[in-house]
């Protein structure tokens, strides 16, 4: 099916520069961009759609999340990292089912094709059920099943969640049409040990994967690992061969010099996740600093309990403040860095070469943002608007694979009343 878009403002990256085309059309052919540009072209389309009043851009990537957590939203709130996560988070984690998982991770897409989301890395148990629920949806996703160990005596040839993980990575890695990649995983130094880092590490490796990996979240974290190894956290998983295949790590907050240069050594991307991290008074991650090394710097919201929403929108509000903030210098983070971190640098690493931008060839994967709102006008900056004044309600339009799932305020692809009912009973029996 070919299909028009006409006469919005077309925002893309061009020889890695922002790129603005007022009054621009957009032509999508199945699933993939057949032309961009200012002039109309002349052929035959199925449908066409005056985008009139909109500035349409890459859709967004969420590159580090626990979509299934949004049951847990608000656990635990106003307490550090460590109190939170064992003393608030795991005990809940620790009754949920399958069919609670599920019902997560639909609320979960729910929320986030409404905010523009187009594809996001999930780290989570029970994968499988979200694999399923994104292949339905429309959406893409990089989904993982983390690798822990708390028994030290446990051999890693005999760790289920390693056999989950290659199970996972061998019956779904390129499902639904390629918008499901499988990634490695690790929860992190402090919730593993070394010989199963090293296993799971060279697994990873045999099969060219992608590892998913929490980095330096804290500092009490950080100098833990000093402590017990005298290796930073990165240092520690460049030992035991984490990251001689493809890798990506979230959070980054206390990451030494010699750290970021073994992340630019490797080609390690860096998840910025400064809502959560700021929440749960970790600090955040000096970003700007990673990118000045040529380190790929991408976005995400982290899980719903410690952000606590998926949009994406409001992350890169954020993320685009901070810093400015911090060093009192307006120019450290522009909303043409944001922008970048959010769609280019998301697709790099989640290793989708041909996405995350909107140009030729590549899938039709968009965003329309509305400007007839309040908050949107006058509309003199599109990247400014976008990146500073709009919100989830501003989002008229999210396309995957040149397919509508969301549009105008409805979930073309999702069930709302049925996916309400299912979280519902969830929480009434998670809870009661």
């Amino acid at each position: 099916m070919k299909t028009l878009y006409k006469n919005a403002s077309i925002l893309n990256f061009v020889d890695g520069k922002l790129n603005v085309i007022k009054n621009g059309f957009l032509a999508v052919n199945d699933d993939l961009i057949e032309y961009v540009g200012d002039k109309e072209p002349r052929c035959d389309f199925d449908c066409v759609k005056d985008m009139t009043g909109t500035i349409i851009m890459p859709g967004i990537y969420n590159c580090h999340t626990h979509s299934p957590m949004t049951l847990l939203r608000g656990v635990g709130s106003d307490l550090p990292l460590d109190k939170w996560l064992f003393g608030k988070v795991f005990p809940v984690e620790d009754k949920l089912t399958a069919e609670d998982i599920e019902a997560g991770s639909y609320l979960a897409l729910m929320e986030m094709v409404s905010s523009g989301t187009v594809s996001f890395s999930d780290m989570y148990f029970e994968p499988e059920r979200t694999c399923e629920a994104v292949g339905k949806a429309g959406l893409r996703a990089n989904i993982s099943r983390p690798v822990q160990c708390f028994d030290p005596t446990e051999k890693p040839e005999d760790s289920y969640r390693i056999k989950q993980s290659i199970d996972l990575f061998d019956n779904y890695n390129n499902s639904f049409d390629g918008r499901i990649l499988v990634d490695f995983c690790i929860h992190a130094e402090y919730t593993c040990d070394e010989k199963t880092t090293r296993y799971y590490s060279a697994l990873c490796n045999e099969r060219k994967g992608n590892m998913h990996i929490h980095i330096s979240e804290t500092l009490k974290e950080h100098n833990e690992c000093i402590g017990k190894y005298n290796m930073t956290p990165t240092q520690w998983f460049e030992s035991l061969g984490a990251f001689d295949s493809r890798a990506f790590a979230a959070h980054c907050v206390f990451l030494s010099e010699e750290d970021a240069e073994i992340f630019r050594k490797h080609n390690i991307s860096v998840v910025h996740n400064p809502t959560s991290n700021m929440k749960l008074g970790s600090g955040f991650a000096p970003v700007e600093d990673y990118i000045a090394k040529g380190i790929n710097v991408a976005l995400g919201t982290d899980g719903a309990a410690s952000n606590n929403n998926l949009d994406m929108l409001e992350e890169m509000h954020i993320a685009s403040l901070i810093h400015n903030g911090y060093h009192r210098d307006a120019t450290i983070m522009s909303a043409e860095k944001i922008l970048k971190m959010a769609t280019v640098n998301g697709a790099f690493l989640q290793g989708r070469e041909n996405c995350g931008n909107i140009l030729p060839g590549y899938k039709a994967d968009f965003v329309a943002i509305g400007t007839d709102a309040p908050n949107m006008i006058p509309c003199l900056d599109e990247a400014a608007l976008i990146v500073y004044s709009a919100g989830r309600s501003d989002v008229v339009l999210t396309v995957v694979d040149g397919k509508a799932l969301y549009e105008k305020g409805e979930f073309l692809t999702l069930d709302k009343e049925k996916i309400y009912f299912d979280v519902k009973k969830a929480v009434e029996r998670l809870y009661s």
